[in-house]
């Protein structure tokens, strides 16, 4: 009972370390490229005094943390509780309870407990490969120290190819293949995943509900009232696998479904009176089928009954030997298929001899009704003949009476000889010794191999436990060195402290007496060494303290934009500060409190999909964090365009893609001339080399197919490009038809623009509304913002605000739709209003509203006043206006063709207006 068991023997070598497969519970999120997930039930210790015992629990690893949460149920969406891996210490009892199992971590023990031992050492095997892989690639990731934890959900886009930051040591082949030498030998198959939550191995527990967690249990069990959650197949655990053949209820039957279930039987079973009373032929008896249908004793059944000193087979301590069990197994079996032969044999002769005698009566039957002999002679000749066959049937009866008294006595020599204990131990059941005495040979064979089981278990601990020590100690070595480094970086960042603190006093001692003249003073130069000083930039080629990367303010942010200039001294500076303003900004306890609540939020829906709710609106708003933009992105569009995906092969992106290759299309000319022009100053747009430049051009080539009536239009390309920042090319073609197709109305990328000027207007009239002294401030100089705004609806804000700003503007955009520009664009204003009431010229307000929403750094207010401020902001009074003012653009369109179209005439009659060549003409 302490070492593996037959199925562990023949596992295959390449079993060791195995990651589970993909568990995910379904792909309705639209991601089906979901990674490996480790889940299953196990039982918890839990509780105080009486009430402590194990309680079945569901349980989810969460790669983000390095947390294994643990639920009450699958369906359930808050956890319990969790266990943090990344630090804990495992080990596990071989003369203890069957599965069960320590977790050491964080100054607590976590006893757990397995449906038995080759579930609990998948595990344990999994659990440490995930501390490894999880201590091995911390801060390996592009953050901000190495103290982070590593980006679970890595971006998918083109921001995944920036991988610039440091990274650790990686461990050494050597210790990796003492790793694999310590290995234990784990089959995957049916031992975790969803696979369980339908047939779970647990009974479950008499007391299951945790005072302790009475509120999460609360919200959990509302939370399943919900449509859509809790329901299916998953919740049905109405049996469990007791390690028999047979399925057992949890819940007995009712008594009504006994006899409904016993009258069942009764009415299939065959009744013998209907074989005696039947007439005919003696070969009209199906002996196959009665055969068939018997059932075959087991061994114990022919025996008698186990005896006293038996034991089952599955409770014997020898079914972990591998081989021998399956040979004692072999023979058991062999032994009971030999002796229901033998009965079905016998059973088969009686019946003969049965249908023979009813054959003989009949035949006596027919002989008398057919009348009296013919004469004496035949009379005579038919009693010998019948005197014959009877003396031949009590012949064949004597024969099988002998040959059951031979059988019934093997099977007393079987009874009194066979022992199970020599039996499974591989020994003849003929040559097995005398097993009637106490001190018998038999049960010294069993306390043998009690101990050759135990030695097993031994050993497979021991592999564990050297694992576990080595690394245990290679993790503890990569913490010093991570301590060393954070000392290190601290003593760099106080130096730096103090000399910027330096260079501040001496400037400041210098501004204070400053010299009105020409000559060439000391001041001038330390101003101008200052200056330079703080105009440098770090690049990643020349790196001066690599123990301070990332820098604050290098060549490019996050997202690859420029981040300082390279011609403008004066704008570098800008620019260089309002990074710094940026960075700080980022590092706010409110940033830190939004990146928490994501976290909480994602690891909320583990075991359930993401679905529309006041709380993901609510987060979303607050802004995705980085880390976890491509995720949710890419629910957002896969949201907005299922009904579009459905109706479409699944290859539908490669077959446009393959056809624009294929085929010429009027619109490829333009979209070659406007790819490096999209994002010039984001490094995977900048050259004809960048990685992001062939992505787009599939992008715009395949949309271009897709809608031949827009082909493309300048502003797709900016569009496409963010998308593809976090997307890969057939999610950011999607996100193109998302925007397109499902958030602007119909003609707002066509050649006319129509939707376009329609928003200017609807715009212009909230900002009458929201804005008014603005309005009139606007109005009374005569200032069309509208030449500002436009861009700003039709790219979305693309080159317009800071990109901190602008991807969060995105984040609700994706999944608001266009309401958002609306509000953003009002709160863009609002937030500079004071300053643009003060300009009293008209070139000077043009001239401020052209580069006003680059100075806007703090996103928090600006988000503030676009969600509050704003409201209300219903969406049906943005439609109404949308609908009004089309009709008055449509109205003012056809007048000014019907002027187009008189002019064109007149200039035809005119002689002297032939010279004259329009805009439109100019261009072709």
């Amino acid at each position: 009972m302490h070492g593996g068991d037959g199925s562990e023997g023949s596992a295959p070598r390449n079993s060791r370390i195995s990651p589970a497969k993909s568990l995910e519970v379904s792909d309705s999120d639209g991601t089906k490229d979901q990674g490996s997930k480790l889940c299953g039930y196990l039982n918890k210790l839990a509780g105080k005094g009486p009430l402590r015992g194990f309680k079945t629990r569901w349980f989810v690893y969460d790669p983000r943390k390095c947390y294994l949460y643990y639920f009450k149920t699958p369906q359930d969406a808050l956890p319990l509780g969790h266990i943090e891996i990344a630090d804990a210490c495992f080990s596990y009892e071989v003369e203890g309870d069957e599965g069960q199992f320590e977790i050491h971590a964080s100054g607590k023990e976590f006893v757990l407990k397995a449906p038995n031992r080759q579930v609990m050492r998948y595990w344990l095997q999994q659990l440490q490969q995930k501390r490894w892989e999880f201590c091995n690639n911390r801060g390996s990731a592009s953050r901000d120290s190495w103290s982070s934890p590593p980006l679970p959900d890595l971006p998918t886009g083109l921001v995944a190819r920036d991988a610039d930051a440091f990274t650790f040591e990686k461990p050494s082949e050597t210790t990796e293949s003492v790793r694999s030498e310590f290995a234990l030998e784990t089959s995957s198959e049916d031992l975790a995943g969803v696979g369980v939550t339908r047939n779970p191995t647990f009974p479950p527990t008499n007391i299951n509900f945790s005072l302790k967690h009475w509120g999460t249990e609360l919200r959990n069990s509302m939370s399943q009232l919900r449509p859509g959650r809790g329901s299916g197949e998953g919740n049905r655990r109405s049996v469990f696998y007791t390690g028999s053949d047979d399925w057992e209820m949890i819940d007995p039957p009712s008594r009504e479904l006994q006899e409904q279930m016993a009258m069942l039987e009764f009415s299939k079973k065959p009744h013998p009176e209907a074989h005696r009373n039947s007439t005919g032929s003696v070969f009209a008896f199906d002996f196959g089928r009665t055969n068939a249908r018997s059932k075959r004793p087991l061994l114990k059944d022919v025996m008698g009954g186990p005896s006293k000193n038996s034991r089952s087979i599955e409770t014997s301590p020898v079914e972990w030997n591998g081989s021998k069990s399956s040979e004692t197994q072999l023979r058991l079996q062999g032994q009971q298929e030999e002796l229901a032969r033998l009965r079905e044999e016998l059973a088969s002769q009686k019946e003969l001899v049965r249908l023979l005698q009813q054959t003989l009566k009949s035949s006596q039957c027919d002989r008398r009704s057919a009348g009296a002999p013919d004469s004496p002679q035949d009379s005579v000749q038919l009693i010998q003949e019948k005197d014959r066959q009877i003396q031949a049937l009590c012949g064949h009866m004597e024969k099988m009476a002998l040959e059951k008294e031979s059988l019934q006595q093997e099977l007393r020599t079987l009874k009194n000889k066979s022992c199970p204990g020599c039996e499974s131990a591989g020994y003849p059941t003929r040559g097995a010794p005398d097993c009637s005495s106490p001190n018998s040979l038999c049960k010294e064979l069993q306390e043998l191999d009690k101990l050759k089981d135990s030695l097993q278990g031994y050993k497979t601990q021991n592999k564990f436990l050297n694992k576990e020590i080595l690394e245990l100690s290679v993790l503890r070595r990569n913490a010093e060195t991570r301590e060393k480094a954070l000392e290190a970086k601290y003593t760099a960042l106080e130096a730096k402290l103090c000399q910027i603190e330096s260079k501040y006093l001496v400037l400041l001692q210098e501004v204070k007496n400053p010299v009105c003249s020409s000559e060439q003073n000391p001041a001038r130069e330390v101003i101008s060494r200052l200056l330079e000083d703080a105009l440098q930039v770090e690049s990643p080629e020349h790196q001066e303290h690599t123990i301070l990367k990332p820098h604050p303010v290098s060549e490019y942010d996050v997202y690859g934009f420029k981040t300082v200039p390279e011609d403008d001294e004066e704008e570098k500076l800008v620019a260089k500060v309002r990074a710094l303003d940026l960075k700080s900004l980022s590092l706010t306890d409110q940033e830190v409190s939004v990146g928490v609540k994501w976290e909480n939020y994602l690891a909320s829906v583990m075991n359930r999909e993401m679905t529309r709710t006041p709380e993901l609106k609510a987060l979303i708003r607050s802004g995705i964090p980085h880390e976890h933009r491509c995720k949710v992105w890419k629910w957002c569009v896969s949201f907005h365009v299922k009904k579009f995906r459905d109706s479409v092969s699944a290859d539908y992106f490669s077959l446009l893609l393959q056809k624009a290759y294929e085929k010429p299309n009027p619109a490829s000319k333009q979209i070659e001339l406007d790819l490096l022009r999209t994002l010039p100053n984001n490094k995977h747009y900048a050259s004809p080399t960048s990685e992001g430049i062939q992505k787009l051009r599939n992008v715009l080539l395949a949309f271009s197919w897709r809608n031949p009536d827009i082909g493309y239009c300048q502003g797709l390309n900016r569009l496409a490009a963010i998308a593809l920042l976090y997307l890969e090319e057939e999610e950011a073609f999607w996100c193109l038809i998302a925007i397109v197709e499902v958030f602007m109305p119909r003609d707002y990328y066509t050649k006319t623009l129509l939707g376009s000027q329609v928003d200017q207007r609807v715009f212009k009239d909230l900002m009458s509304e929201k804005l008014p002294r603005l309005h009139a401030h606007f109005e009374h100089y005569k200032v069309d913002f509208s030449l500002i705004t436009f861009n700003w609806f039709l790219v979305v804000f693309v080159d317009s605000v800071v990109s901190d700003i602008l991807f969060k503007i995105w984040d609700s955009f994706l999944y608001e739709g266009p309401k958002i520009i609306f509000r953003f664009a009002l709160a863009l204003f609002k937030y500079k209003e004071e300053e643009i009431l003060k300009k009293q010229d008209s070139m000077a307000i043009f001239k401020y509203l052209r580069s006003f929403t680059r100075a806007i750094l703090d996103a928090r207010k600006l988000m503030s006043m676009a969600f509050v401020d704003m409201n209300p902001f219903p969406l049906r009074q943005i439609q109404n206006r949308r609908t009004f003012h089309l009709e008055k653009v449509r109205l003012e369109l056809t007048e000014l063709e019907a002027i187009r179209q008189n002019f064109l005439r007149e200039r035809e009659t005119n002689p002297d207006g032939r010279n004259l060549i329009s805009d439109d003409e100019e261009d072709n």
